[in-house]
């Protein structure tokens, strides 16, 4: 039996299954997971147990030599290298207990100049799926001479003693980057191997001087080449609106930036189901097809057809399939420097307008703020919209410290002359509760506004509170809706809502050590 040198680290597997083919993977889920079947369209879909989103409390980072000088420890858990060797070694030994295991290798990073290598090691045939998807596959030459940069140990069937480790669950997915190990345990949600590696990568591309950056980016397809970032937690429309028919797709969810340009770096999109409708989202739906992995969507037993309405697993409904099931996508995901950056914001308090224009150093405060609202089902125990502030937009994959990619972003939208956008996704016309959600429809108008320059010849008038340029008119968007103000029954209320929002925004930043100009940038006191 071929080993592919798992051996060399510590798992003695009964049978090696390395990087078949999706058609393979499918037969082997449904053969071997009880939970596995075929939807009507031909996806393979799961059910990920009681982790249907990621755990941010079971995240940790070792606390080792050659990197605990350059960890954000306020933003990230340490866990003892001692610790972590120890559950390592339990992982190591369950996997080479399993019948057989499952081995993808692949990249992380479309521009091979920067790219990591990683090798995954997974329990269930699924997963390994779902990974084929998410990293670049490697032709036969480079997989003939492959050589992990990482490994990833994947076991979600081993339920760690929390006791036993003092640990905060069962579960645990702990970065090692001097011993460059990713551990997996306990949990089956496939999120946590992709943003391991999205984390993983966000340590290392800074140290070459690439800029990490948790969004979304497409490119023009009328010569100009012209690319556009669209930065967001997750809910808030990364992968939606960036999935444009008349833009070509560079990668809906992970980028870097370097002195070339932008790369993806995936191979492939893990988008939300919820609601998902031909009509509104026709690239994502017809994505849901063989090769494609479904998590926790509710589906007719008999014929396989989804539920996409249907939350009672869960609200954080997903699908991943490979880049290259967009008919748009540009392959390799590449492009040049962004000439529009937008930041999404899903706001639970109603008071953003759906579309706002920022100076630079507003750029930077509001990156730095990275203001949004927690939706339902991303993380457990998150049932309804949370306001919060996610450093950078993607705080819980950050492992250095925000200045980091704060300065990286604010230095190359300087050089590169960017546009940059924030757009409220979320509420209007009142809180959460009472307010109504910004409409697809408008939203993709903004988007476009934002892209094909009309914007520039725009007028607009200045927030009084937040500081920035509303504009007057947007083709295709309710005038009543450009701010907020007017869309609210309440005048007052807006106003003390929007006041306590700004607030949050004034005491949230003195977390940093921005310049007075930054915090000038910001609302209103």
């Amino acid at each position: 039996m071929e080993n592919y040198g798992l051996d060399k680290i510590g798992v003695n597997a009964k049978s090696v299954a390395r990087n078949l083919s999706p058609s393979a993977l499918t037969k082997l889920a449904l053969r071997d997971e009880p939970d596995a079947m075929l939807m009507d369209k031909g996806a393979l879909l799961v059910t990920t147990g009681k982790y249907t989103g990621r755990s941010a409390q079971d995240k940790y980072i070792v606390e080792e030599p050659s990197s605990a000088d350059k960890i954000n420890w306020v933003e990230n858990k340490k866990i003892s290298q001692e610790t972590a060797d120890a559950i390592t070694a339990e992982v190591k030994a369950y996997l080479s207990g399993l019948n057989g295991v499952y081995v993808f290798d692949g990249f992380a990073g479309a521009d091979a100049q920067y790219r990591l290598s990683i090798r995954v090691i997974n329990e269930y045939a699924s997963q390994n799926l779902f990974m084929n998807n998410m990293l670049i596959r490697p032709t036969k030459e480079e997989l003939a001479v492959f050589a992990a940069d990482y490994v990833l140990l994947c076991a979600p069937g081993l339920k760690l003693d929390a006791k036993k480790y003092g640990i905060h669950s069962e579960a645990a997915i702990i970065l090692d980057f001097g011993k460059k190990t990713i551990t997996i345990a306990g949990s089956k949600y496939s999120g946590e191997m992709k943003k391991a590696v999205f984390s993983v990568m966000n340590y290392e591309l800074p140290l070459k001087g690439v800029l990490g950056m948790h969004c979304s980016a497409n490119m023009a397809t009328d010569g100009t080449g012209h690319t556009a970032l669209f930065y967001g937690l997750s809910g808030t429309g990364k992968t939606t609106l960036s999935a444009d028919p008349n833009r070509g797709l560079i990668g809906d969810d992970e980028h870097g930036w370097s002195d070339s340009g932008i790369f993806n770096i995936e191979g492939g999109c893990y988008a939300k189901c919820i609601d998902l409708k031909e009509e509104s989202e026709p690239e994502i739906y017809h994505a849901i097809r063989h090769g494609a992995v479904v998590e926790n969507v509710v589906v007719n037993k008999e014929t396989g057809e989804p539920d996409y309405k249907d939350k009672s697993i869960t609200e954080n409904t997903r699908v991943s399939y490979p880049v290259t099931f967009i008919d748009n996508a540009v392959i390799p995901g590449i492009g040049g420097h962004p000439t529009t950056v937008i930041f999404l914001t899903y706001d639970a308090y109603g008071v953003l307008p759906p579309i706002s224009k920022l100076t630079t150093e507003q750029a930077k405060f509001y990156f730095v703020s990275g203001f949004t609202s927690k939706v339902a089902g991303t993380e457990r125990g998150i049932t309804e919209p949370q306001p919060t502030f996610s450093t950078c937009f993607g705080a819980p994959f950050l492992p250095l410290p925000s200045k980091v990619y704060a300065d990286m972003l604010g230095e190359k939208i300087e050089k590169h002359g960017a546009a940059v956008y924030l757009i409220n996704t979320g509420l209007t016309g009142g809180v959460y509760g009472v307010g109504t959600r910004m409409s697809i429809k408008a939203t993709r108008a903004c988007v476009t506004a934002a892209l094909n320059g009309s914007l520039k010849k725009a007028e607009y008038e200045i927030d009084p509170i937040f500081g920035f340029a509303i504009p007057k008119a947007v083709e295709g968007v309710d005038p009543s809706v450009l701010n907020p103000r007017n869309a609210w029954k309440d005048k007052k209320a807006y106003e003390e809502t929007a006041k306590k929002l700004a607030a949050s925004f004034r005491e949230n930043i003195k977390k940093f050590n921005l310049p007075e100009e930054v915090v000038a940038a910001g609302p209103k006191a």
